[in-house]
């Protein structure tokens, strides 16, 4: 399936589940697995179609926005910064999960200190190099579990999962973990991401099942 044709079956999902009637639950569940998903020991593959290989000597990682101190960082760069390690749940608004990730990279808070965003900072714009694009308030973005991962489960990241850095957020579906990711911005406004204006939660709350706009 080419790329059009994929992102079009998907936002035209997301419309026939709105016309049906499909919202995010009023009430929160508790449960570790959340509602309506499923458990699997694989970890299958989902993106656009498009897997750009990225040659180490040549990512780059640019933070810019609303910040006192925009930055570009290598891959030296990026690896020369404190690393850490997180072991956390995985959820695609497809209906699976993927308990116990093991993670490794570096913490969003370390960026976050590195740039010291401005007092107006309210929201973070992932981009990447496959041209995909999601967004994030900030204060989502600051919780201790959400890095930028360049391992997983002891390996550096492959190309086909987002390698060889993507971005980590386990208390929201994983399309707003941008893979592949070239930037980040700090916005004083909101701005929709690539599946955030074809239909999809601008939230992305498992709990709530909160999958469509």
């Amino acid at each position: 399936m080419s790329k059009e044709r994929y992102i079009l079956a998907k936002q035209k999902w997301a419309e026939k589940q709105k016309a049906a009637g499909v919202t995010a639950r009023t009430t929160r569940a508790t449960d570790r697995l959340p509602p309506g998903q499923k458990l699997t020991a694989g970890f299958p593959v989902l993106d656009l179609g498009v897997q750009p290989e990225i040659p180490l000597p040549a990512w780059t990682l640019t933070i810019d926005g609303e910040v006192e101190k925009p930055t570009t960082l290598s891959w030296a760069q990026l690896n020369a910064l404190p690393q850490v390690e997180d072991v956390s749940d995985f959820h695609c608004v497809t209906t699976w999960s993927k308990f116990d990730c093991r993670w490794a990279g570096v913490a969003f808070t370390t960026l976050y200190e590195l740039v010291q965003p401005k007092p107006g900072a309210q929201f973070v714009y992932f981009t990447s190099y496959d041209d995909y694009s999601t967004n994030v308030p900030l204060a989502q973005c600051l919780d201790d579990d959400v890095l930028l991962a360049t391992s997983f489960d002891g390996a550096p990241i492959t190309r086909e999962h987002g390698g060889p850095a993507r971005i980590i957020i386990p208390k929201l579906y994983a399309w707003k973990g941008a893979k592949f990711v070239k930037g980040i911005s700090f916005l004083r406004e909101d701005k929709l991401g690539f599946w955030e204006v074809r239909g999809y939660s601008n939230t992305g709350d498992p709990w709530t099942e909160d999958r469509y706009a």
